[in-house]
């Protein structure tokens, strides 16, 4: 086969440029920036076209590029190609013809080094269609012996080294972070970004065009006159094309220049190391990057490009599922706009009578003969000016399909009726008439796709959508859908293959993206107990809509014996697949997760104890539990700020009680935390109670700690005069805050019952603290958790302000109480209510003779009481009457000691003379000196 030589002669767009700038002279009066551009873009064009090296201008994902890729391959038939893509990227490439397109290539780093950190983690997607330019190329370079194929773009890891501080901006070149289903937030690579980045153009573009947005305008414009366009035409267009938009482009450029010096540098190095013939090379780039006007464009230049060295980043590869929306919504196409560029993708094949490369093996691929037709030699020929007749003949444009119209007409009616809608033969015959209108309105002889989409909403769209899907959307199903690729299982990381390894007893097939039900009997089946344990790790570490639990539970000590799933791992293949980037096993990702979450700058005491419940749920790990409970104890003893007590509290009193059940008993890391904590919130008690940024559900979640855990911490050694003095240091203003600080010094044995209730009592008698009435009530409900006894007072408390506080003054405080208990002690009230439940009467007759508790007067009136027997418990108690008297005082009781009567119980007496060792040894542990009677 003989290769053209199809650089142009020196002067074959001289006419052009001269007719060009004439015309900008017309229009503008004087030379100018528009006789600049005009000009420079036919110099572009000229300069791309004289170079040695074959270069090929594509557009991202266009029919157009795609159909010229597959015809110039079949004619040149080249021995390397260049391909503008990261070139770490290469390794991945094989593992295409085991995914069913589209997917994305992936490159993602989790532990960063030489980036910011918040910029943590690093992932770089770069999406293949099928009708993409650059996957045909992949194909025809993989599958045909002796072709090379050598990606030439700066890495993945160059791609964040040259990008700009602020990472979460879009960069100069279509690359952007995007929060897509498939994608995530990934920064896009495309070949060929062909969007104008100068909003006057595209305004008056789309205004003139008689379209809605650049997708659609570029379909007619662009894509629809190039379809069936010859090769030289193409190269010339897209060149133009990319000169235009390039020379318009406003912003720094620095970053594409730095990727052009950067490829043009690797094309080089690779031809003079391997001596290759430049005319059997094929250099696919970007129709922007065709025309470059860097000094080291071309072979022929020996300008040097230093290329820095990688960052100690390191990068994990593998291949994700995409979808069209996914590509839409990352490089900011219209919906449906990839769909329609497919269909007219298989359109232009047919009619082309093309036969497109598709890689061997691959998912979906029909069998094809393995030799293509024979093709004829190409002869040495000039390329000749195909952009002036290009430029001054309208558009050719495609006559009526009817036949075509119809069909979408017809199917587009029969969709609406599955879907809900009232339609029928009328319509379709409205939707084929108003996309011909539409059309003719337009300037348009054919209806394009957008026209008839714009017709089907006209005539089927009602005042309200009655399923899930509006009439939009099921034009982009008709016309191709938003087709999700999958890879397969090949191509998956080790994690992902052991992951659905160990889920296979299950006898689903988890490649569906469909939900799929799961049953599984623990208990008649005990060989599934791996898959459940399996199920609920991949429940934490995967998105919530991936795995859900319909029956069946997991925590601290407890595991279900049935249990059902709706498993939609096919759907979440993107996240299965990441997890592989992180480690080997499922078990080693969460670990890793785990112990980065504690030793992170920014954590807590309250985050490294659900490190700890995850680790002993998910792994069972006593091991890693005892060295995250340290990390815990650390951060607990440095933290200076409460906001998390009440989550620390919840989780402690968890774990406390999962381990008390266990053999082994309370771990020491355990006994530390409670130590730590107790002394650590004696010292910011009075803080809290006087800082106003401090809420009372802090206050109230300290109090809960040091009370509750108040025996374990003095049988561990801590002091409980520290808690006193804490107490009597504290000094609140907050009405709730008062209020928790009373129930405090009540719970210290501090202040009594009588006393609390005369000053509540006090309270709803002075009309100038009845609007703070209901903080306090707040304060006294969340203090019902560090002093459960409070619980029929605060009951006593709410009934005596309902039963006495007059309409004019409870009607207005009533909503005020209620949104501040709902937002301050919403979780306590159901336990005020059970204790409201307990006190009153729970039938109506019962109502009339029901007395408060509270109401009773207790008197210390002389009654028949009968005398103490005598024995070792009242001598005991005679001897040492302190502890009595303060607990009566704590109680309210008033009274005196009486005599004690003569033993009466023989039976206890008796027990105690025929074993009094263990009397003995107790007064001796209470320093009795008396003799037992």
């Amino acid at each position: 086969m003989i290769v053209s030589d199809t650089r142009p002669t020196p002067n074959t767009f001289a006419a052009l440029r001269d007719q060009l700038a004439d015309a900008a002279v017309a229009f503008a009066g004087m030379p100018g920036a528009a006789g600049d551009i005009l000009t420079g873009m036919v110099d572009d064009v000229d300069r791309a076209l004289s170079e040695r090296l074959e270069i090929f201008p594509v557009c991202h994902h266009s029919p157009a590029s795609g159909l010229a890729m597959v015809r110039r391959l079949r004619e040149k038939q080249p021995r390397v190609i260049y391909l503008e893509l990261c070139e770490d990227m290469r390794p991945l490439l094989d593992e295409l013809r085991n995914c069913r397109l589209p997917v994305a290539l992936q490159a993602f780093a989790t532990d960063i080094e030489g980036f910011p950190a918040e910029w943590a983690p690093l992932s770089v997607v770069a999406p293949i269609t099928e009708s993409s330019a650059e996957y045909q190329a992949i194909a025809y370079a993989l599958d045909t012996p002796g072709v090379e194929l050598v990606l030439v773009d700066r890495s993945t890891d160059h791609v964040f080294q040259w990008a700009p501080e602020e990472a979460s901006e879009t960069s100069a070149d279509g690359e952007q972070p995007e929060d897509d289903g498939l994608h995530g937030a990934a920064v896009g690579i495309e070949i060929g970004d062909l969007r104008p980045r100068f909003a006057e153009l595209e305004e008056h573009l789309l205004h003139h065009g008689k379209v809605r947005h650049w997708s659609e305008w570029w379909d007619q414009y662009v894509e629809q006159p190039l379809v069936d366009a010859d090769y030289d035409t193409y190269r010339q267009v897209m060149v133009m094309i990319g000169s235009l938009f390039r020379r318009l482009r406003r912003g720094s450029t620095v970053e594409d220049e730095d990727r052009e010096r950067y490829m043009w540098t690797r094309m080089r190095e690779h031809l003079a190391a391997n001596d290759i013939d430049p005319a059997q090379v094929l250099y696919v780039c970007g129709a922007a990057h065709a025309a470059s006007p860097v000094e080291q464009f071309g072979l022929e230049s020996d300008a040097a490009f230093e290329i820095s060295p990688r960052s100690a980043t390191t990068w994990h590869y593998g291949l994700i599922p995409s979808s069209h929306s996914a590509i839409e919504a990352q490089f900011g196409l219209a919906g449906g706009a990839v769909s329609i560029a497919a269909a007219t993708w298989a359109k232009g094949l047919r009619r082309g009578r093309l036969q497109s490369f598709r890689l061997e093996g691959q998912q979906g691929a029909k069998k094809r003969a393995k030799k293509p037709p024979p093709l004829p030699a190409e002869s040495e020929a000039e390329v000749a000016d195909q952009l002036s007749g290009f430029l001054s003949r309208p558009p050719v444009l495609d006559p009526l399909d009817e036949a075509e119209l119809l069909e979408w007409s017809v199917d587009i009616v029969r969709l609406a009726r599955r879907n809900g809608y009232l339609a029928s033969t009328a319509d379709a015959i409205a939707i084929f008439e108003t996309s011909i209108l539409l059309a003719g309105l337009r300037n348009r002889t054919r209806p394009t796709p957008y026209d008839f989409q714009d017709a089907a909403v006209t005539c089927l769209e009602k005042d309200r959508v009655p399923g899930r899907r509006d009439v939009r959307r099921l034009c982009e199903i008709l016309l191709g859908g938003d087709r999700i690729g999958q890879v397969g299982y090949a191509a998956l990381p080790p994690l992902a293959r052991d992951a659905l390894d160990r889920l296979e007893p299950l006898g689903l097939d988890l490649s569906k993206r469909t939900l799929q039900r799961a049953l599984l009997d623990l208990k008649a089946n005990p060989d599934l107990r791996p898959c459940s344990d399996l199920l609920w790790l991949l429940r934490r570490l995967l998105p919530q809509d991936a795995l859900r639990p319909i029956m069946g539970s997991r925590g601290l000590g407890a595991t279900s014996i049935q249990e059902s799933w709706d498993i939609g791992l096919g759907k979440y293949q993107r996240s299965l697949v990441e997890l592989g980037y992180e480690g080997v096993s499922v078990e080693q990702v969460l670990e890793q997760r785990l112990r980065r979450a504690v030793a992170a700058p920014d954590t807590t005491a309250a985050v490294a104890l659900g490190a700890v419940e995850d680790a002993l749920v998910y792994l069972g790990s006593v091991r890693l539990a005892d060295e995250l409970g340290n990390r815990a104890v650390e951060l607990l003893a440095a933290e200076r700020t409460v906001d998390e007590a009440p989550v620390v509290l919840r989780r402690i009193r968890v774990l406390l009680n999962y381990f008390r059940s266990t053999e082994a008993g309370l771990p020491t890391w355990c006994e530390r935390f409670v130590t730590a904590g107790y002394a650590h919130y004696c010292t910011l008690l009075p803080t809290a109670f006087a800082a106003e940024e401090t809420g009372p559900a802090q206050v109230a979640a300290m109090l809960g700690f040091l009370f509750g855990m108040e025996n374990l911490a003095l049988s561990l050694g801590c002091d409980h005069t520290q808690l006193e003095l804490a107490v009597l240091q504290s000094h609140p203003e907050a009405p709730a805050k008062v209020a928790l600080l009373w129930a405090a010094r009540f719970q210290l044995g501090l202040l009594t019952m009588a006393e609390l209730r005369e000053r509540c009592d006090g309270m709803l008698a002075n009309p100038l603290v009845l609007p703070t009435v209901p903080q306090y009530v707040s304060g006294f409900v969340q203090a019902i958790d560090p002093a459960p006894a409070l619980k029929p007072f605060v009951v006593e408390l709410l009934s005596k302000a309902f039963g006495t506080l007059p309409d004019t003054v409870l009607l207005p405080w009533l909503p005020k109480l209620i949104t501040t208990l709902k937002d301050q002690a919403g979780d306590l009230i159901p336990g005020l209510v059970r204790e409201a439940g307990r006190t009153f009467p729970g039938a109506l007759p019962a109502v009339d003779t029901f007395v408060p508790p509270w109401s009773v007067e207790f008197t210390t009136a002389a009654t028949s009481v009968a005398a103490a027997p005598r024995g070792p418990v009242t001598e005991l108690l005679a001897a040492h009457p302190t502890a009595c008297d303060a607990l009566a005082g704590l109680l309210g009781v008033e009274g005196g000691w009486q005599e004690a009567g003569p033993a009466g119980n023989r039976e206890v007496t008796g027990l105690l003379d025929r074993f009094p060792a263990t009397a003995a040894a107790l007064a001796v542990q209470l320093g009795v000196s008396a003799a037992r009677s």
